[in-house]
Protein backbone atom coordinates (compact mmCIF):
# COMPACT_ATOMS: atom_id res chain seq x y z
CA UNK A 1 0.00 0.00 0.00
CA UNK A 2 1.41 3.50 -0.93
CA UNK A 3 2.03 5.91 2.06
CA UNK A 4 0.56 9.48 2.25
CA UNK A 5 3.87 10.85 1.74
CA UNK A 6 3.96 8.85 -1.43
CA UNK A 7 0.09 10.21 -2.69
CA UNK A 8 1.31 13.58 -2.38
CA UNK A 9 4.05 13.11 -5.11
CA UNK A 10 3.00 13.93 -8.90
CA UNK A 11 3.57 10.98 -11.04
CA UNK A 12 6.50 11.01 -12.56
CA UNK A 13 6.01 10.90 -16.67
CA UNK A 14 7.80 7.94 -19.03
CA UNK A 15 10.48 8.87 -21.37
CA UNK A 16 8.14 8.12 -24.15
CA UNK A 17 5.26 10.67 -22.40
CA UNK A 18 8.25 13.63 -22.09
CA UNK A 19 9.20 12.84 -25.84
CA UNK A 20 5.32 12.96 -27.10
CA UNK A 21 4.60 16.33 -25.54
CA UNK A 22 7.86 17.74 -26.66
CA UNK A 23 7.23 16.82 -30.47
CA UNK A 24 3.36 17.32 -30.70
CA UNK A 25 3.75 20.89 -30.84
CA UNK A 26 6.51 20.75 -33.65
CA UNK A 27 4.49 18.02 -35.79
CA UNK A 28 1.65 20.47 -36.23
CA UNK A 29 3.67 23.66 -37.02
CA UNK A 30 5.41 21.19 -39.61
CA UNK A 31 1.98 20.45 -41.39
CA UNK A 32 0.96 24.07 -41.10
CA UNK A 33 4.60 24.80 -42.81
CA UNK A 34 3.75 21.58 -45.29
CA UNK A 35 0.18 22.95 -46.25
CA UNK A 36 1.80 26.89 -47.23
CA UNK A 37 4.36 25.17 -49.18
CA UNK A 38 1.73 23.17 -51.08
CA UNK A 39 -0.66 26.22 -51.31
CA UNK A 40 2.85 27.87 -53.02
CA UNK A 41 3.59 25.30 -55.60
CA UNK A 42 -0.29 25.22 -56.98
CA UNK A 43 0.46 28.88 -57.78
CA UNK A 44 -1.78 30.32 -54.61
CA UNK A 45 -0.20 34.16 -54.18
CA UNK A 46 -2.77 35.16 -51.23
CA UNK A 47 0.32 35.43 -48.56
CA UNK A 48 -1.21 36.56 -45.66
CA UNK A 49 1.15 39.80 -45.38
CA UNK A 50 -0.98 41.07 -42.03
CA UNK A 51 -3.97 39.76 -40.02
CA UNK A 52 -7.13 41.00 -41.35
CA UNK A 53 -10.70 41.58 -40.31
CA UNK A 54 -13.90 40.10 -42.27
CA UNK A 55 -17.18 40.61 -42.21
CA UNK A 56 -19.07 37.63 -41.65
CA UNK A 57 -20.10 37.16 -45.24
CA UNK A 58 -16.04 36.79 -45.84
CA UNK A 59 -15.78 40.79 -47.38
CA UNK A 60 -12.79 42.46 -46.45
CA UNK A 61 -14.23 46.22 -45.27
CA UNK A 62 -11.76 46.39 -42.21
CA UNK A 63 -10.12 49.74 -42.38
CA UNK A 64 -6.71 50.02 -43.17
CA UNK A 65 -3.72 52.23 -41.51
CA UNK A 66 0.25 51.94 -43.21
CA UNK A 67 0.39 49.99 -39.81
CA UNK A 68 -0.90 47.26 -41.96
CA UNK A 69 1.69 46.85 -43.43
CA UNK A 70 4.56 44.28 -41.77
CA UNK A 71 7.52 45.15 -44.29
CA UNK A 72 9.73 42.53 -42.29
CA UNK A 73 7.39 39.97 -43.22
CA UNK A 74 6.91 40.77 -46.67
CA UNK A 75 10.79 41.22 -46.99
CA UNK A 76 10.87 37.41 -45.69
CA UNK A 77 8.25 36.46 -48.50
CA UNK A 78 10.50 38.13 -51.02
CA UNK A 79 13.27 35.93 -50.48
CA UNK A 80 11.41 32.77 -51.44
CA UNK A 81 10.15 34.42 -54.58
CA UNK A 82 10.80 33.79 -57.93
CA UNK A 83 11.25 36.58 -60.02
CA UNK A 84 8.17 35.72 -62.28
CA UNK A 85 6.97 35.39 -58.92
CA UNK A 86 7.43 38.65 -57.80
CA UNK A 87 6.47 39.80 -61.49
CA UNK A 88 3.25 38.08 -60.92
CA UNK A 89 3.07 39.54 -57.69
CA UNK A 90 3.46 43.06 -58.68
CA UNK A 91 0.91 42.81 -61.56
CA UNK A 92 -1.47 41.58 -58.95
CA UNK A 93 -0.92 44.88 -56.95
CA UNK A 94 -0.94 47.21 -60.12
CA UNK A 95 -4.63 45.76 -61.00
CA UNK A 96 -5.39 46.56 -56.92
CA UNK A 97 -3.99 49.82 -57.60
CA UNK A 98 -6.65 50.67 -60.57
CA UNK A 99 -9.34 48.98 -58.57
CA UNK A 100 -8.08 51.74 -55.87
CA UNK A 101 -7.67 54.79 -58.57
CA UNK A 102 -11.17 53.60 -60.08
CA UNK A 103 -13.37 53.97 -56.26
CA UNK A 104 -11.32 57.50 -55.68
CA UNK A 105 -12.67 59.25 -59.05
CA UNK A 106 -16.12 58.21 -57.47
CA UNK A 107 -15.34 59.25 -54.24
CA UNK A 108 -15.31 55.96 -52.74
CA UNK A 109 -11.70 57.13 -50.56
CA UNK A 110 -12.85 54.63 -47.64
CA UNK A 111 -12.71 51.67 -50.28
CA UNK A 112 -10.03 52.68 -51.83
CA UNK A 113 -7.68 53.02 -49.17
CA UNK A 114 -8.60 49.70 -48.64
CA UNK A 115 -7.62 48.97 -52.20
CA UNK A 116 -3.92 50.93 -52.32
CA UNK A 117 -3.68 49.06 -48.65
CA UNK A 118 -3.68 45.88 -50.42
CA UNK A 119 -1.42 46.89 -52.76
CA UNK A 120 1.22 47.32 -50.67
CA UNK A 121 0.75 43.98 -49.24
CA UNK A 122 1.19 42.55 -52.17
CA UNK A 123 3.70 44.56 -54.06
CA UNK A 124 7.59 43.17 -53.56
CA UNK A 125 9.68 45.02 -51.66
CA UNK A 126 11.89 45.80 -54.66
CA UNK A 127 9.69 47.68 -56.52
CA UNK A 128 10.21 51.12 -55.03
CA UNK A 129 8.41 52.66 -57.90
CA UNK A 130 5.29 51.18 -57.79
CA UNK A 131 5.01 51.55 -53.88
CA UNK A 132 6.30 55.04 -54.11
CA UNK A 133 2.87 55.11 -56.09
CA UNK A 134 0.70 53.45 -54.17
CA UNK A 135 1.81 55.40 -50.77
CA UNK A 136 1.17 58.39 -52.60
CA UNK A 137 -2.22 57.56 -53.98
CA UNK A 138 -3.27 55.95 -50.47
CA UNK A 139 -2.25 59.67 -49.10
CA UNK A 140 -4.56 61.14 -51.35
CA UNK A 141 -7.44 58.87 -50.38
CA UNK A 142 -6.65 59.85 -46.32
CA UNK A 143 -6.49 63.49 -47.61
CA UNK A 144 -10.23 63.46 -48.25
CA UNK A 145 -10.91 62.34 -44.59
CA UNK A 146 -10.62 65.24 -42.52
CA UNK A 147 -9.49 62.93 -39.91
CA UNK A 148 -7.00 61.06 -41.57
CA UNK A 149 -4.47 64.36 -42.33
CA UNK A 150 -1.61 62.89 -40.18
CA UNK A 151 -1.62 59.12 -41.57
CA UNK A 152 -1.91 61.39 -44.78
CA UNK A 153 1.24 63.01 -44.15
CA UNK A 154 2.98 59.64 -43.34
CA UNK A 155 2.29 58.02 -46.25
CA UNK A 156 3.54 60.85 -48.27
CA UNK A 157 7.11 60.89 -46.26
CA UNK A 158 7.16 57.51 -47.64
CA UNK A 159 6.56 57.59 -50.98
CA UNK A 160 9.16 60.38 -50.77
CA UNK A 161 11.45 58.03 -48.99
CA UNK A 162 10.84 55.36 -51.90
CA UNK A 163 11.45 58.38 -54.30
CA UNK A 164 12.74 60.78 -53.16
CA UNK A 165 12.17 63.19 -56.56
CA UNK A 166 8.46 62.54 -56.45
CA UNK A 167 7.72 66.23 -56.68
CA UNK A 168 3.65 65.72 -56.60
CA UNK A 169 3.90 64.06 -53.31
CA UNK A 170 6.29 67.00 -51.83
CA UNK A 171 3.39 69.39 -53.30
CA UNK A 172 0.44 67.22 -51.43
CA UNK A 173 2.69 67.09 -48.29
CA UNK A 174 3.35 70.84 -47.80
CA UNK A 175 -0.75 70.98 -48.40
CA UNK A 176 -1.01 68.87 -45.38
CA UNK A 177 1.26 70.67 -43.56
CA UNK A 178 -0.18 73.97 -44.20
CA UNK A 179 -3.88 72.43 -43.39
CA UNK A 180 -2.91 70.71 -39.77
CA UNK A 181 -0.95 73.97 -39.20
CA UNK A 182 2.67 72.73 -39.58
CA UNK A 183 3.38 75.96 -41.36
CA UNK A 184 7.64 75.78 -40.89
CA UNK A 185 7.31 72.41 -42.51
CA UNK A 186 4.97 73.26 -45.26
CA UNK A 187 7.56 76.51 -46.76
CA UNK A 188 10.34 73.94 -46.32
CA UNK A 189 8.77 71.21 -48.98
CA UNK A 190 7.11 73.78 -50.98
CA UNK A 191 10.81 75.28 -51.29
CA UNK A 192 11.48 71.86 -52.23
CA UNK A 193 9.02 71.87 -54.63
CA UNK A 194 10.84 74.93 -56.85
CA UNK A 195 14.16 73.32 -56.84
CA UNK A 196 12.49 71.10 -59.43
CA UNK A 197 9.96 73.27 -60.37
CA UNK A 198 11.17 76.65 -60.38
CA UNK A 199 8.17 77.76 -62.40
CA UNK A 200 5.67 76.30 -60.29
CA UNK A 201 2.66 79.25 -59.26
CA UNK A 202 1.61 77.55 -55.83
CA UNK A 203 4.67 76.82 -54.85
CA UNK A 204 5.96 80.02 -55.43
CA UNK A 205 3.02 82.04 -53.91
CA UNK A 206 3.28 79.93 -50.83
CA UNK A 207 7.16 80.58 -50.26
CA UNK A 208 6.19 84.73 -49.96
CA UNK A 209 2.84 83.99 -48.21
CA UNK A 210 3.94 81.94 -45.77
CA UNK A 211 6.58 83.64 -43.88
CA UNK A 212 4.58 85.93 -42.67
CA UNK A 213 2.30 83.88 -41.36
CA UNK A 214 4.61 82.23 -39.81
CA UNK A 215 6.15 85.46 -38.25
CA UNK A 216 2.53 86.54 -37.04
CA UNK A 217 2.17 83.07 -35.43
CA UNK A 218 5.50 82.87 -33.23
CA UNK A 219 4.89 86.74 -31.90
CA UNK A 220 1.15 85.25 -30.55
CA UNK A 221 3.06 82.04 -29.48
CA UNK A 222 5.74 84.41 -27.71
CA UNK A 223 3.31 86.95 -26.09
CA UNK A 224 1.42 83.85 -24.67
CA UNK A 225 4.75 82.36 -23.36
CA UNK A 226 4.95 86.01 -21.66
CA UNK A 227 1.66 85.66 -20.19
CA UNK A 228 1.85 82.66 -18.29
CA UNK A 229 5.05 83.44 -16.94
CA UNK A 230 4.09 86.77 -15.74
CA UNK A 231 1.62 85.27 -13.69
CA UNK A 232 3.92 82.47 -12.31
CA UNK A 233 6.22 86.23 -11.52
CA UNK A 234 2.71 86.94 -9.40
CA UNK A 235 2.70 84.27 -8.21
CA UNK A 236 6.20 84.34 -7.03
CA UNK A 237 6.77 88.00 -6.03
CA UNK A 238 3.25 88.20 -4.27
CA UNK A 239 4.94 87.55 -0.63
CA UNK A 240 7.35 89.89 -0.84
CA UNK A 241 4.35 93.05 -1.88
CA UNK A 242 6.11 93.04 -5.39
CA UNK A 243 5.00 91.74 -8.65
CA UNK A 244 5.59 91.68 -11.89
CA UNK A 245 4.43 95.54 -12.39
CA UNK A 246 8.12 96.26 -10.80
CA UNK A 247 9.84 94.79 -13.70
CA UNK A 248 9.86 96.61 -17.15
CA UNK A 249 10.88 94.70 -20.35
CA UNK A 250 12.54 96.66 -23.40
CA UNK A 251 12.60 95.08 -26.70
CA UNK A 252 16.32 95.84 -27.99
CA UNK A 253 15.38 96.82 -31.72
CA UNK A 254 18.58 95.68 -32.97
CA UNK A 255 18.95 92.26 -31.69
CA UNK A 256 15.21 91.43 -30.83
CA UNK A 257 16.30 90.45 -27.49
CA UNK A 258 14.73 91.77 -24.24
CA UNK A 259 16.37 93.51 -21.24
CA UNK A 260 14.89 94.46 -17.31
CA UNK A 261 14.40 97.27 -15.89
CA UNK A 262 13.55 97.43 -11.96
CA UNK A 263 10.57 100.04 -10.53
CA UNK A 264 10.15 100.25 -6.72
CA UNK A 265 7.26 101.58 -7.33
CA UNK A 266 5.46 101.10 -10.24
CA UNK A 267 3.03 103.86 -11.89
Amino acid sequence: MASASDKSQPRLQSNEEVIEELTRDLESSCVRADDASDARSKGDNSWDVVDKECNEDGNDNARSTEEDVDEVLLKDRDLLLTESEQEAFKDEAENLKQAGNDLFKNGEYVRAISQYTRGLQTCPLAYSKERSILYANRAAAKAKCQTEKDSAISDCTKAIELNSSYVKVYLRRAQLYEETDKLDEALEDFKKVLTYDSSHTEANHAVRRLPPLISERNEKLKAEMLGKLKDLGNMVLKPFGLSTNNFELEKDPNSGGYSVKFHQNPM
